[in-house]
């Protein structure tokens, strides 16, 4: 399992996509934040990445 960093200078839409690419590979994640900052970059691209990794339903 991939171990991604993530900082408070870090792009969510760019981590997400990195967390969606390793999910897709391994089927898990790890991330790695210290910090409030961090934190919350982090918590903003896993939500990002949630959208893109959900199946779509077509109605």
């Amino acid at each position: 399992m991939e171990i991604l960093k993530v900082s408070s200078k870090s792009n969510p839409s760019k981590v997400a996509g990195a967390i969606a690419n390793v999910f897709r590979i391994d089927g898990a994640v790890e991330i790695q934040t210290i910090g409030a900052g961090s934190l919350n970059q982090a918590i903003k691209a896993i939500a990002i990445a949630r959208g893109r990794v959900t199946p779509q339903t077509q109605y």
